[in-house]
């Protein structure tokens, strides 16, 4: 019995608790109005001070950093506000703050003129829920009433600030007396078909209620061949906002007209997904929300200009440079492809391989074959691009982010390149050479090159070429990469076709082979010039390796690539003597060799993270997030260490003092995004902006506005218009 009373009467209590607690917010529907979750007072205990009293609901607390109170007029000279210690709080946004729960009160210390009976004080704050909803930096008007000079004979005079001052800094009607409406309530979202090739999408947003357009997206969950294009955006209203500035809202019904571009033409039926954001006028700020709605797509061409990427988001207002490879058309990314290779032919990655191919049509003496050696090696260069193109669209299609470069992410191909390279460098040093047994693998790579050597040889030129974008390349690849397969993979071929074209203008115009110099024994010497870049290059793959496996991998290679070495030399050292054992054992080095690279793959991955750059953050999306809402310009610099247009814009403005001084007098946060290594975070904001690859560089002002795409290709103007606009 007594256990029995004892249950019953701390279900009792617990009631009772129930009851008198109380309510806590547990979703937005149920956020206290702002002046309900932070009740303000305010009271004159003398005429020399005045105290500032926040009644704070349970399950909500306030920024000890984000009060401020000043006299609005000359009446009152202040002093510093005075405030107790907070709780220690570690912010996503703001870092290491104080807080305050249950009640505060800050004290404001001065002189009230003697012909002052009042005195108006505008006072600030901002608070968060503990669901993880922050109401937006809150500005109250209080006129307060001093105590007269005979002194003693009034008492404290005092003044909520519930109801009685309307608050300021905001737009449209106030409602800060009542709840907040469900999301659902809050911004209707609709959208039918204007047209086969358009779409209507409309926002309505509640009385009182406004709607962010730069932080709204659209993205295509369902779709057939279809593909959206840049929304069209009527005139907003300018609106000053605490967190992200000067932005542009929606406080009434809106209708975007959106375009669709079409490769399938049947009627069918679309997934429309919007992601948005918006808040209550001078009250709390919703969280992005995101809803999709079914829309039935008419029969009909609808193809136009401006589709963004297939199923990619399009951010009205906000990433225009990320557009900028969908707009151009077919035929424009053809040029700009052809272009793109031709100029290709001049990046240092290019040049060490193309110096043996340029060798070998030295030595053609016969038109006919340089002709053979321009067409196999152009056969070479082709076939590699479309194959390159059709891998890259099919896994792309298949969900995984590759871009330009990605062979070059992976380890195995590194350290095979380096072993490669290196073997070719060896035969221009004539260490050893290929004979007719090696065709399979390019017979005489170094002069006297056959079809299979030439096409082997146009091959390379396009693995080694990956590391580097041209002028050109970044739009038309942007463009490859969302248009339909046989689209693509004519832009692939005019790239290929532009790398391989000098060469066919040397086999096919007389005029220009016959510029050539004549063979002689001056080009033994310069073969063995050529070897030189070779060597350079299968260092600089082991340098990458190394920098993606750890020093322990590293060493492994270079052993591996002493073997190498080690077993070239034995073939060729055994080549015209008897012995079948004897020969055998240069294979038997060169499959240590291999063995070693093998090896050097199985070791665990020991690279430490890699050193910032002085004064830089490590890319992620919520730290990028994060700084935006703090409103600080932000410098993001997509880099690959195999990435050679990265390293020279690196050397020649991103690690310089310039560009460092330039940071800090910009306030700018310098963000590396390291992408030597698959990382899905980095491919996902290379997609945001269609790169096809890095380097990408992006500015984001501190405004909150659109982030700016820069060029693959920097200068310090460059860099230094973006930034100071920027801030």
């Amino acid at each position: 019995m007594t256990r029995i009373l004892l249950a019953a009467l701390s279900a009792t209590l617990a009631l009772l608790g129930l009851f008198a607690a109380p309510a806590r917010a547990v979703g937005v529907d149920d956020l206290l109005p702002v002046d309900q979750a932070y009740v303000l007072s305010a009271k004159a205990v003398s005429r020399e001070r005045v105290e500032f009293t926040w009644t704070i609901a349970p399950g909500y607390y306030l920024y000890r950093h984000r009060f401020s109170v000043q006299p609005v007029d000359s009446a009152f000279k202040s002093n510093p506000l005075q405030l107790p210690a907070g709780e220690k709080h570690h912010d996503q946004f703001f870092g290491d703050v104080e807080t305050y729960r249950h009640s505060v009160t800050a004290v404001q210390t001065g002189a009230t003129a003697n012909d002052a009976s009042a005195v108006t004080f505008k006072v600030k704050y901002q608070g968060c829920a503990d669901v993880g909803v922050c109401y937006p930096p809150q500005t109250r008007t209080l006129t307060v009433a001093m105590p007269t000079l005979a002194g003693g004979t009034s008492a404290p005079n005092r003044v909520s600030a519930f109801g009685a001052a309307a608050p300021s800094g905001g737009v449209g009607t106030a409602l800060t007396d009542a709840l907040p409406l469900p999301e659902d309530e809050a911004f209707k979202f609709e959208a039918i078909a204007n047209s086969s090739s358009e779409l209507l999408v409309r926002f309505t947003p509640a009385p009182g209620y406004y709607l962010y357009r730069d932080k709204t997206s659209f993205r295509l969950k369902a779709g057939d061949g279809v593909v959206l294009g840049a929304p069209r955006w009527p005139l907003g209203q300018q609106h000053r906002d605490e967190h992200f500035g000067d932005v542009v809202v929606f406080f009434n019904l809106v209708e975007i007209p959106l375009p669709v571009q079409r490769s399938n033409t049947a009627a069918q039926k679309i997934a429309l997904e919007a992601t948005f954001q918006g808040c209550q006028d001078n009250g709390l700020c919703y969280p992005p929300m995101t809803r999709a709605v079914d829309v039935e797509l008419p029969a009909g061409s609808g193809a136009v200009a401006g589709a963004a990427a297939p199923n990619a988001d399009t951010r009205f207002g906000a990433e225009a440079p990320a557009t900028e490879a969908a707009t151009i058309t077919l035929f424009v990314a053809l040029v700009w492809a052809l272009f793109g290779g031709l100029i290709l032919n001049l990046m240092p990655c290019v040049l060490p391989v193309l110096s043996f191919k340029a060798l070998a049509l030295a030595e053609s003496n016969e038109r006919g074959r340089a002709r053979a050696h321009a067409l196999w090696y152009a056969a070479g260069v082709l076939v590699s691009f479309a194959a390159v193109g059709m891998l890259v669209l099919a896994l792309r299609g298949a969900g995984q982010a590759l871009g330009w470069g990605f062979q070059l992410q992976q380890p195995a191909v590194v350290g095979s390149l380096s072993l490669l390279m290196f073997a070719i460098g060896l035969s221009l040093s004539g260490v050893v050479h290929f004979g007719a047994g090696m065709a399979g693998v390019g017979q005489h790579l170094a002069s006297k090159s056959g079809p299979a050597g030439d096409f082997f040889t146009g091959v390379l030129a396009v693995v080694v070429a990956s590391p580097c974008t041209a002028p050109f390349m970044g739009a038309a690849l942007g463009y490859a990469f969302t248009a339909p397969a046989a689209l693509a993979l004519l832009v692939f071929l005019a790239l290929g076709f532009g790398l391989a074209l000098p060469f066919l203008l040397i086999g096919f115009v007389p005029t220009l082979a016959a510029r050539l110099p004549r063979p002689g024994a001056w080009m033994d010497t310069l073969k063995s010039w050529l070897a030189f870049p070779m060597y350079l290059t299968a260092i600089w793959l082991a340098w990458v390796f190394g920098k993606q496996r750890g020093l322990d991998a590293l060493a492994l290679l270079l052993v591996g690539l002493l073997l190498l070495a080690m077993g070239l030399w034995w073939f060729e050292r055994q080549r015209y003597l008897e012995g079948a054992i004897k020969k055998s054992l240069a294979w038997i080095f060169v499959a240590l060799a291999l063995a070693s690279l093998v090896g050097a793959l199985r070791l665990p991955n020991t690279t430490a993270a890699t050193a910032a750059t002085e004064g830089s953050v490590p890319y992620s999306a919520a730290k990028l997030a994060g700084l935006r809402a703090a409103g600080r310009p932000v410098f993001v610099d997509m880099t690959a260490d195999w990435c050679i247009t990265c390293k020279v814009n690196e050397k020649a403005v991103l690690n310089t003092e310039s560009f460092r001084k330039l940071l800090a007098d910009t306030h700018t946060t310098y963000m590396i995004g390291d992408w030597t290594n698959q990382d899905p975070e980095i491919s996902a904001f290379l997609d945001q902006y269609h790169s096809p690859g890095v380097p990408l560089y992006v500015v984001f002002p501190a405004n909150g506005g659109p982030g700016v795409k820069l060029p693959q290709l920097l200068s310090d103007r460059i860099v230094r218009d973006a930034l100071d606009a920027a801030k």
